[in-house]
């Protein structure tokens, strides 16, 4: 059977990540939500930290908000690592302290789909759940010449119903390990191992070499491009933050104080705009760097950034309302988006 020569596969191949060695379910799910959207290459320092830092769930229910932020940052996303937050207290609250051990409850949690739900439920619980992510609907879709849509409505049901199917009387949680590791190490997304494929012979898109036409995906929603140009204000070794709204990408993260603009700006017009002259009033100040970075891409999101270095006498720097005055060393307490890490790092 199909399922067979995976988990054939699977034992001779998998790695050795950390939370395939537990059936903690606290811990499983850490690494399902850190592993969304991240590498797993990436991934696994993180873990480390995270589980060093909070070993249980309620470890996590009764941490600050801002120090669970602060341990997340880099991986980008931050309403995962707040709705981890959340949903560690509901456990707390909900389920006293006990993570649990059913698909339907496990669903309940909040930033928990049907995907890590089923995740949660194979690795942790063996409940005959299928786990079906973008690995194993690339795999899928080309052993069976699936034509539907993996991001449709209906495309859904289609591979949910094919995982399962494939699943049969296997174990759930080597079973559901086995596919997603055979998609990301063997039947990956640009030049699939097919030559050394165990299922070459069944597979639909090997046999008329249409590897590249699966998985079919919709078309991606449109790409907005945004203009920061983020204000470094400072006298000797302080410097302004502030905080960020919750309307918005990085919802209450710390950052410079921003200027955004509809399209690129020069720097002779950036000083010209209200919002520069807003900030500055009467201050006097002093252009010391203009620093453009390279575009930093989000999901639906492309955002052209530049720093503006801006030295001010001492005294200005109390006179900024809602702004928070910081130096170097106080800052790490404070979690940040990349591309503000990125840019104090290399100061």
């Amino acid at each position: 059977m199909l399922n067979r020569e995976i988990i054939n596969w699977y034992e001779f191949n998998k790695r050795d990540l950390p939370w395939r060695n537990t059936t903690d379910p606290y811990k499983i799910w850490i690494s399902e939500i850190m592993l969304q959207q991240t590498q797993v290459v990436t991934v696994v320092d993180y873990y480390y930290r995270f589980i060093n830092r909070f070993p249980t769930i309620k470890d996590l229910a009764f941490a600050d908000e801002n120090e669970v932020l602060n341990l997340w940052q880099g991986l980008g996303y931050y309403s995962r690592a707040r709705n981890l937050h959340q949903a560690a207290k509901s456990v707390v609250a909900d389920y006293n302290g006990v993570f649990p051990d059913s698909f339907e409850e496990i669903l309940k949690l909040k930033g928990i789909g049907v995907y890590t739900a089923s995740a949660i439920a194979a690795f942790a619980f063996h409940l005959p759940h299928a786990a079906v992510d973008g690995n194993v609907n690339r795999v899928l879709s080309r052993i069976y010449g699936v034509s539907e849509s993996t991001n449709s409505p209906n495309g859904k049901r289609v591979f949910q119903s094919l995982a399962e199917e494939l699943m049969s009387d296997a174990p759930p949680h080597i079973y559901n390990q086995a596919i997603i590791e055979f998609g990301a190490l063997q039947c990956t997304p640009k030049n699939p191992s097919c030559d050394s494929c165990p299922l070459q012979v069944q597979c639909f898109a090997y046999i008329n070499k249409q590897q590249d036409a699966f998985p079919v995906k919709k078309k991606k929603v449109k790409i907005t491009d945004r203009y920061f140009y983020y204000l470094f204000i400072y006298s000797d070794d302080q410097f302004l933050l502030q905080q960020r709204g919750d309307r918005d990408i990085w919802r209450k993260l710390f950052e410079f104080p921003l200027i955004e603009a509809n399209n690129k700006l020069e720097l002779v017009d950036l000083i010209k705009t209200k919002e520069w002259l807003s900030v500055f009033k009467d201050s006097k100040l002093e252009i010391t760097n203009h620093i453009s970075r390279k575009v930093h891409k989000l999901s639906h999101q492309n955002l052209h950034i530049e720093f503006v270095h801006i030295k001010v006498e001492t005294s200005d720097l109390n006179k900024f309302e809602s702004i928070l005055l910081v130096d170097k060393e106080s800052v790490a307490g404070y979690p940040m988006p990349r591309p503000i890490e990125m840019h104090l790092a290399s100061l």
